[in-house]
């Protein structure tokens, strides 16, 4: 096995479903938990400037349109809605959205784990890209849907990983130039973090 790192230049963030009527089936975690999972990897997108592709299913439905904190967090995201695909994969648009991002990693995220998630990743593997499976990010209804999703992908290929795991990855050093924003994304969604943030900024010099 090789260790080849998340990169702000080699790494791509799809959002898979996430809809407002789908997360409100979540049950793997709290809402607000969701919620602030979700809107951490947002930042982390905007922070390492990753192109980003939107995807929605059957979206002027009961799925519902897209989740506030993705739609406003990344504006300038390409957005493709799936009028009846359950894979997003075998939407055309989508494949060459994913693709005209020129980025062979992917993060995905989707609600729901077993099916938005994996569906994506099982595909975007076999078409040749390294997938990681943001799992805190993802959702679903309860844990043994979670779990037979996780290891359903991992045995495909797939990485599981988290938003924190993410953004350590692609910061690689607090003396990086995006060393401050990522200060700023741990304490705003890990709270107890302040404590890095504290010697961050002493590192730098108390400003």
């Amino acid at each position: 096995m090789s260790y080849d790192r998340l990169t702000a230049e080699n790494a791509a963030v799809l959002f898979v479903d996430h809809q407002t009527g789908l997360a409100n089936g979540v049950q793997t975690q709290s809402p607000p938990e969701f919620i602030n999972n979700v809107g951490a990897l947002v930042r982390i997108a905007q922070i390492y400037k990753l192109p980003v592709v939107i995807t929605t299913s059957a979206a002027d439905g009961p799925n519902g349109p897209i989740m506030p904190v993705v739609k406003d967090g990344l504006p300038n995201a390409t957005i493709v809605h799936r009028p009846g695909q359950i894979n997003a994969f075998d939407n055309e648009d989508f494949v060459a959205a994913v693709k005209k991002t020129g980025r062979k990693k992917l993060l995905i995220a989707g609600i729901s784990t077993e099916v938005c998630l994996a569906f994506c990743a099982l595909s975007a593997l076999k078409a040749g890209y390294q997938v990681y499976g943001v799992l805190d990010a993802s959702g679903t209804w309860n844990k043994i849907v979670e779990d037979a999703a996780i290891m359903r992908i991992v045995q495909a290929g797939a990485i599981p990983i988290t938003w924190v795991a993410v953004g350590a990855e692609l910061l690689y050093s607090w003396q990086a130039a995006t060393g401050e924003a990522h200060a700023k994304l741990m304490g705003d969604f890990l709270p107890f973090s302040a404590n890095n943030i504290s010697g961050f900024m002493a590192a730098k010099g108390g400003h």
